[in-house]
Parts: structure tokens; sequence; C-alpha cells
């Protein structure tokens, strides 16, 4: 009996996380089992989340299902994107040039700031009045 093959991935980005499996198909893309386009919305957040799998060509040969929390639909989609990267890394380990290339292999590490004490956010100060 055959096993169908699923290639697993995390992406991150900002407090955004998306759990990717990647399975041979014709290239649907489901986020938390709706389409990718019913879910982000925006068509600039639906090509951030298919730039890797036409960076290399193969947009139509795996069905992507994601999970995806926290954060918004714009960190979400970047965590996707991440999470595709490094699921296809999985698939073709000689992948890895182009998407590295690209910057899809890379956690960006820009995150909110903590608030601090004595301020009314991370950095800003409370309004200051001389009287």
């Amino acid at each position: 009996m055959a096993q169908a093959t699923k290639y697993y991935a995390t992406g991150r980005r900002k407090d955004a996380t998306a759990k990717v499996w990647l399975t041979p198909g014709s290239g649907e893309i489901k986020v938390n089992n709706r389409t990718a386009a019913d879910y982000l919305g925006r068509r600039t957040l639906q090509m951030i989340v298919r730039q890797p799998l036409e960076l290399v060509n193969v947009g139509g040969e795996f069905d992507v299902t994601v999970t995806a929390k926290g954060g918004g639909t714009a960190g979400q989609a970047g965590a996707i994107r991440h999470g595709i990267a490094r699921a296809l890394l999985s698939v073709d380990p000689e992948m890895r040039t182009p998407l590295k290339k690209a910057g899809f292999l890379t956690r960006d590490p820009r995150v909110k700031e903590r608030k601090k004490v004595g301020r009314k956010r991370a950095r800003r100060g409370f309004q200051f009045s001389k009287r």
C-alpha cells in the first residue's frame, strides 16, 4: 500500500505562526479550511503566499494546507510564506539556493517591543505639560 507523501514545516513572523503541509496535488492553497483568496482577502497577501512556489516552479504540483494562528493577516501571510519555503526544502534540498537568495528561508526577527515602566508604550513617553 503506497502512502501519500506529506511534507511539514512551521513558519513564523511577528506574532503569527503557520503550520504548513505540502501534499502532491493541483496547487490548491487552503488556510484554516478556507481558500487563500477568501481567508487573506488582499491580492498582495495572496501573492506573498504563492511566491516560494512560483520561484521554484512547483506552483501546480502541491496542495498547501495551512493552520495559521496569532498576529494579523499580513503577519500570517509572511508566516505562511516562511513555512512553505521550509517545507519545499524537505521536498528537494536543491531548492535551497534560490529560496535563500530570495530571503524566504530567513525568519524575520522584527517583533513588537515590550511596554516599558514609566512610559505610555515601548518608547513613547507620557504627554508633558509645563503647567
